[in-house]
């Protein structure tokens, strides 16, 4: 063997079995995924880490309900009596209009409400009103909006539970009653993104399977909330003591929940922050009892729909540049624009119909407080029945249905007389409306939030969840109309509100999109399944 030979198989040895090019191709090759695809494949989609997280978010809607059914409790008008000697006063009279001054007295004294402190009966009943409807005028879209920008989810939740702690706890001082209506507008204002911030925040990190009936579940704290709101006024018969009291909680949260709160994955990958969306996600997988390998990359929907230019967006999970949006881009935008329109009038019509019933439903002849407790003991079966079917028939034909179950006993509540056993069917045709209508309530808020990526997603559902708040605000009107014609009022809005949600577009296992570019891109696409994962 010659030395040339001996040198060329010397020289074989020393090459590698992979070249350097193949190598460095096979080390840059990355699997590309959004969240959602991400969840379902490596992190889990509701493990652990996603229970303990919605079930200490969620508890944000307790709050809402403190802060908004206390002026069921404070603003009532308590009952009255006769003084002994005084010949002014009819204790067989509806009411005490009329009646001379220093002839009754009110039970439980003046404490006992905000009617009964500040006189607000006959001529200045009116009062009463005004004060809950501004409470409702409170603009949600504002905190909607900070959501999706620089305050993120968490920082919008934290902003409205410390407002609501001290503007609730500033009512119970209120020194009269225009002051009072103030701090109210106050509260409305801040308990009007608290739902929201709240939804958003505890839905976003679970997988698009079971999202559906997590979203759906959230109600239950806010119902379970009302229930024990009756027990915590009937412990505290003043109304100041009882504004202390429903404001407390709203300061446990802050101190003793939001800490262990995290923020959303999607909002950090929406504003560019790639790292943390990246180190959260792992810390899901890990949680789960699960893995995430180093070689998957997080990416927006709309960088893995591109599948031209992979390579510079999937070797690095450096931030990037943030990704902005606001409602003039939603409004602009074919796409949304019809959605938020349709979102607004059909949560406006459902509001109506949900308010009016609960103001006009026949009382089942015991004291308030029970009558509280039963009224929101009754809708959780409407929250089981549609968390059972969202998943099997979908959004669409749930929203519809709902929306006409309620519309259709209405009318036929409309017919009844208000005389022997027509007023029970009437009670029971209200009873069944109410049923109907806290199902689509309920299903509005999962619904409306998986129609708009996440860059406007809390900017729209605060229009939403403001359009809910003026059908709060026209209903006791609709109400005081008297006889058959609410029941006829609340059966038209049920029924447009079903012909209004046949064209929104069915959202039952499609993506939740991060961007307005990214969605209009996959709604563009025939098939969704597998949009959000590319391997470069």
């Amino acid at each position: 063997m010659t030395s040339c030979d001996l040198g060329d198989r010397s020289s074989d040895i020393r090459e590698p079995l992979i070249s350097t090019a193949k190598l460095s191709s096979v080390e840059n090759k990355k699997e590309k995924l959004c969240i959602d695809d991400m969840l379902q494949k490596y992190c889990g989609e509701f493990g652990p880490w996603q229970r303990w997280h919605f079930v200490l978010t969620s508890l944000a809607w307790a709050l809402e309900a403190f802060h908004t059914m206390v002026m069921i409790f404070a603003d009532r008008e308590p009952s009255w009596r006769c003084l002994d000697g005084h010949s002014g006063c009819d204790p067989t009279a509806p009411s005490v209009c009329g009646f001379a001054p220093g002839s009754w007295e009110w039970l439980g004294g003046p404490v006992s409400s905000t009617v009964a402190e500040w006189g607000l009966v006959c001529e200045e009943k009116y009062k009463v009103g005004l004060a809950q409807a501004l409470f409702f005028g409170g603009w949600a879209g504002v905190f909607g909006h900070f959501s999706d920008s620089f305050l993120g989810r968490k920082g919008s939740l934290t902003a409205v539970c410390l407002l609501n702690t001290i503007f609730g706890v500033l009512t119970a001082f209120s020194p009269n009653y225009w002051g009072y209506v103030l701090l109210r507008l106050l509260t409305g204002f801040s308990t009007g993104g608290v739902g929201l911030c709240a939804f958003v925040l505890a839905t976003e990190p679970v997988g698009p399977t079971k999202r559906g009936v997590a979203g759906m579940s959230t109600f239950y704290f806010f119902s379970t909330a009302i229930a024990l709101l009756a027990g915590i006024a009937y412990i505290y018969p003043s109304w100041r003591e009882l504004y202390i009291a429903s404001s407390i909680p709203s300061f446990l949260f802050l101190v003793a929940v939001l800490p262990f709160l995290s923020e959303s994955p999607r909002w950090y990958l929406v504003r560019g922050k790639v790292n943390e969306a990246t180190k959260l996600m792992r810390a899901i997988a890990k949680s789960n009892g699960n893995h995430l390998p180093s070689g998957v990359v997080l990416s927006l929907d709309e960088d893995a729909n591109d599948t031209d230019h992979h390579h510079e967006t999937c070797v690095s999970s450096n931030d990037k540049e943030a990704i902005s949006a606001s409602l003039i881009d939603v409004i602009k935008s074919p796409t949304t624009r019809i959605r938020l329109f349709l979102a607004v009038t059909i949560n406006f019509l459902c509001s109506v119909v949900y308010y009016g019933l609960s103001l006009n439903v026949v009382n089942l002849d015991t004291n308030l407080y029970l009558n509280v407790l039963l009224n929101a003991v009754a809708e959780m079966p409407a929250f089981a029945i549609t968390a059972i079917l969202l998943d099997k028939y979908g959004r669409k034909p749930l929203a519809i249905g709902t929306l006409w179950f309620s519309g259709i006993f209405c009318f036929v509540g409309s017919l009844m007389k208000s005389v022997g056993i027509w007023k029970v069917v009437r009670m029971v045709c209200g009873i069944l409306g109410i049923f109907g209508m806290a199902g689509t309530y309920n299903l509005l808020f999962l619904y409306t939030s998986e129609l708009f990526p996440t860059v406007v997603r809390n900017a729209a559902l605060g229009c939403a969840t403001q359009a809910a708040q003026m059908g709060a605000i026209l209903a006791p009107f609709v109400v005081v109309l008297g006889g058959g014609l609410p029941f006829a009022v609340f059966a038209a809005c049920g029924i447009a509100g079903g012909v209004f949600a046949f064209y929104l577009p069915e959202t039952l296992n499609r993506p939740l999109y991060d961007t307005m570019a990214g969605m209009e891109d996959g709604e563009s696409t025939p098939s969704t399944a597998t949009i959000c994962t590319s391997t470069v």
